[in-house]
């Protein structure tokens, strides 16, 4: 008899839970609170421009790599041109100096040696470590659950001459790396390159990916990738209700039994599989009757990705002259910018002169995005005037400062769009506006939490907050797994196929 199986949420976890679902023989069907497949993987359009919301760089983008074939099972970058750029960031200094972090490992090595010849054998040190990362490729076969002993000890096997490395690298944050650095330009640089709380381990294989051009850019952005896999999931028969915002999990003797929507309907499946937001989730949607001392303890101690305000910006130039990077460009600021009553003294802007799918001919899309603070968006949201005064005046000032760097932009500047923690929420339910879920630490790296709940049958979750790290491969390959512990429990063989394009 035909399992049903309802979804909630159809961010890229659960469009993916859907698809391998449907993959092998499951009815599935997904309840989505917007009108938007993609959840925080979105876009949105403003007079013409799409401001990208998410996609900067994707691990996957590689064929022969096997995150690409969990990508190819999900339709979603058959047909889509792939932009692997030669810079990750640059990152400018006060004195005219500038640091480019090339994608390209040997490239990379003669500019930083040239940049800081008394920091070579630091130089030296970082990209042999990367380069080691090189060997190492992303197990996605088969869901950890369901590693037996033979597989615990092939993977110990696999790892084992690789433990030092792994260790010291993973212990190692950024902000402790970078200070070792002789040269103090180099020193803030790598500190602008990715959060300074990451492990070094973490910078390390973004590096190795980039060399080896397994995570480069979709043309068309974040909502259009999410579009191509809902467009699989349709197409293997899946259904997805949307603007269906699941307010309660239904359970019957510990089993959960079903969805009642914030209209009071109510439906039933076999099986729930959440990919919402996990505070919700767990604390709302099943009133917190499901949890012990660990689970608690994620939500009470764990730290997590800090919401962003995003300003986005339509561009009436092309910026022919601005060499395409992954991050965009970082440059000090002459006067300060007060985000959260904070004063910051570098921005980073990421121009989109790479993809002419997001704005008219002609013309580009610029996004800044800031780290924030929750509480003081939250407390100035219940006064609207203030609240909109508070973004056109981020607006305003970002682009003042981008008039600055790039002289004459001001009056290019033909549409003004501006996010905050408060918007992510209203969009995605994230707890705490966050964008990734948990943050990575040396801490975190490498954990899992459970897919399921203690106490609570016929129920799993999937996404950034069964995994610390974020990020769209996680989402994807949870939902892949949880499809497979499903099989597994069912007596089923999973299988998975590839639409012929």
């Amino acid at each position: 008899m035909e399992k049903s199986v309802i979804i909630i949420g159809a961010g890229i976890a659960g469009l993916s839970a859907g698809c391998y679902g449907q993959m092998n023989g499951y009815r599935t069907s997904i309840f989505e609170m917007h009108d938007n497949p993609g959840g925080l993987c979105t876009s949105w359009q403003r007079r013409g421009y799409t401001i990208d919301g998410c996609l900067h760089w994707l691990v996957g983008s590689r064929e022969g790599s096997s995150m690409h074939r969990v990508w190819e099972e999900l339709g979603a970058l058959q047909g889509r041109q792939i932009v692997d750029h030669d810079v990750f960031v640059q990152v400018e200094g006060d004195q005219g100096r500038v640091f480019n972090l090339y994608t390209d490992l040997n490239r990379l090595e003669q500019h930083l040696r040239k940049l800081a010849p008394e920091d070579t054998k630091m130089v030296q040190a970082l990209v042999k470590a990367a380069r080691r990362c090189l060997r190492f490729d992303m197990p996605v076969d088969k869901a950890p659950e369901l590693y037996g002993l033979l597989d615990k000890l092939r993977l110990l096997l696999k790892f084992l001459p690789h433990f030092m490395f792994m260790r010291k690298w993973s212990r190692t944050t950024v902000q402790d790396y970078a200070a070792r650095f002789e040269d103090p330009f180099v020193r803030e640089s790598l500190l602008a390159v990715m959060p300074t709380s990451f492990p070094m381990l973490a910078l390390l294989f973004t590096l190795a990916w980039m060399d080896r051009k397994d995570a480069g850019y979709a043309i068309g952005g974040s909502l259009e990738f999410a579009r191509a896999i809902e467009r699989r999931y349709l197409a293997l028969g899946g259904d997805i209700h949307y603007k269906s915002r699941v307010d309660k999990i239904l359970v019957a003797d510990n089993r959960a039994t079903g969805v009642r929507l914030a209209d009071g309907t109510e439906h039933r499946g076999d099986v729930i599989v959440s990919a919402a937001d996990g505070h919700a989730t767990i604390y709302d949607m099943l009133d917190g009757r499901y949890v012990n001392k660990k689970v608690n303890r994620y939500y009470d101690e764990l730290p997590i990705f800090p919401p962003l305000v995003y300003v986005g910006l339509g561009v009436a130039r092309t910026f022919e002259d601005i060499t395409p990077s992954v991050s965009g460009i970082s440059f000090p600021l002459e006067k300060p910018i007060v985000i959260d009553q904070r004063e910051r003294n570098r921005m980073e802007v990421h121009i989109y002169n790479f993809d002419p799918t997001l704005a008219p001919e002609g013309k580009t899309v610029l996004t800044v995005l800031f780290e924030s603070d929750y509480d003081y968006w939250k407390e100035l949201k219940e006064n609207p005037s203030r609240y909109r005064e508070e973004k056109q005046r981020i607006a305003s000032e970002v682009v003042a400062r981008l008039d600055q760097r790039f002289p004459g932009l001001a009056a290019d500047v033909e549409l003004r769009d501006v996010a905050t923690p408060m918007t992510f929420e209203r969009y995605t339910g994230n707890w705490r506006g966050s964008y990734e879920g948990w943050l990575i630490t040396s801490r975190t790296l490498g954990m899992r939490m459970s897919k399921t709940l203690p106490g609570l049958k016929d129920f799993y979750m999937v996404g950034q907050w069964v995994q610390p790290g974020g990020g769209l491969p996680p989402a994807a390959t949870s939902g892949r797994e949880v499809v497979q512990i499903m099989c597994k429990k069912d007596g089923r063989r999973f299988v998975t196929s590839i639409p012929h394009t």
